[in-house]
């Protein structure tokens, strides 16, 4: 039976020659990540077991990214928690301050996801990973703790959407354009509980930095994941990163999608979203007069490396407006090195904005860049639900680095072009 990129790799951990949609299966799990928002949660149910340890201290991975450096005694106490639970368990890859980043900008870098991995998370954008040709998604604190303590999870096998790519990025254009034009095009709930699938020719010309950024906001669209496939840019990323054994799955010619699109990338324009869900999509020359009071780059979706140059090189020589408040924030202290050498903080301090360390922050309305009542944000994040960065009255504006930036300068959305 013919089967998708998905559902081989279900099959594959699952012990089974094949599998089809809407199957019960249980996987075995290469990943169980969690951070400090949900390992609390997590670790109170697997004690409740009566686990004196977990089922691969080399398999599971927790991050404080959320509210560190601690914002308030409560999250510093649930740092504490996981942090001793992590000792206790001698779990390898627990990374905070210092050595943290936003987890799903850290684990790709650490090389703790190659291509068919079978990862979940206890973070809705645990599907981040399937840039990389892995199954990744997000799941409770419970099924967490399960994993922890069995190294195995329950899943019903997903139907899939096709997405075959051609054609190249324009000039300004990146992979958050590309999943914003998605997004809107098919809904907020368009792949529910579905696997998107890219591929196509179209899919060498992406970056993996821009795969990162497709594959984080595939749970935008209702997808249980987003999965590219592999080629060799995802290879010699994997290369570079890991020391892991990985395999390769393609999806058969003949396997069935529940729908197929084809994307030509020539086409995309700058896109933002507008207040308050992903799927309110306009094109830069649809936006209109939207003046802001912050920017905020960074985050899981946007906080890479290419992100950090695209913003840079529109903030070179220039100044933010006065009343916006520009925050940067680099994903993971290599990213925040990486663009300390190339110069790229130097610039932002220049320009006006603030560099912080990396945290999830304002992404989630939870610190370091909270929302008052009437304030417009843009932000390079994924989300821009009722009350996300802050009041429930604020709005938030999802584009992209570049767009982001040359609004930074202008004091409203403007495209690149106009502040160049």
């Amino acid at each position: 039976m013919s089967m998708t990129m998905t559902q081989k790799i279900l099959a594959h951990h699952a012990g089974l020659d094949k599998v089809v949609p809407g199957q019960l299966i249980k996987a075995k799990l290469d990943l169980v990540l969690g951070n400090d928002v949900t390992t609390p949660v997590a670790v109170k149910e697997f004690k409740k077991i009566g686990l004196d340890k977990v089922f691969d201290v080399n398999k599971i991975a927790i991050v404080p990214d959320h509210f560190t450096p601690n914002k308030d005694i409560k999250s510093a106490e649930q740092c504490k928690y996981i942090r001793e639970f992590a000792r206790e368990m001698k779990i390898v890859n627990y990374f905070e301050i210092g050595q943290m980043g936003i987890e799903h900008a850290l684990i790709p870098e650490k090389g703790l996801v190659v291509p068919g991995d079978v990862v979940i998370g206890a973070d809705s954008h645990t599907c981040t990973y399937g840039a990389l040709g892995a199954f990744s998604t997000g799941i409770g604190s419970t099924d967490m703790a399960a994993g922890m303590a069995t190294g195995e999870a329950w899943f019903k096998v997903p139907e899939a959407i096709k997405f075959e790519l051609k054609g190249k990025l324009n000039k300004w254009v990146c992979g958050k354009d590309v999943i914003l034009h998605i997004i809107g095009m098919i809904g907020v709930d368009g792949a529910l509980y579905k696997s998107m699938e890219f591929m196509g020719e179209g899919v060498m010309a992406l970056s993996m930095d821009d795969r990162f950024s497709m594959a984080n906001m595939a749970i935008e669209a209702g997808a249980k994941n987003g999965i590219f496939e592999v080629d060799d840019k995802t290879l010699a990323y994997v290369k570079e990163h890991s020391t892991k054994e990985y395999k390769i799955y393609t999806a058969d010619p003949d396997a069935q999608y529940a729908a197929t699109y084809v994307i030509d990338l020539s086409q995309i324009k700058p896109t933002v979203a507008f207040p308050h869900l992903p799927e309110n999509t306009r094109t830069i020359d649809e936006v209109g007069e939207v003046k802001i009071d912050q920017v905020v780059i960074g985050s899981c979706t946007n906080g890479r490396i290419e992100d950090l140059r695209a913003a840079a090189s529109i903030l070179k020589s220039k100044q933010v407006d006065p009343h916006v408040r520009t925050i940067i924030f680099p994903a993971t202290q290599k990213i925040y090195l990486q663009a300390m050498e190339e110069g790229l903080l130097k610039i932002f301090v220049e320009a006006g904005a603030v560099v912080s360390t990396p945290t999830c922050g304002p992404c989630l309305g939870g610190h370091m860049g909270i929302l008052a009542k009437g304030e417009r944000a843009v932000a390079t994040t994924n989300r821009n639900f009722v009350g996300r960065m802050g009041h429930p009255e604020s709005e938030v504006y999802l584009a992209s680095p570049a767009v982001a930036a040359a609004s930074a300068i202008a004091g409203k959305i403007v495209s690149p072009e106009e502040v160049i």
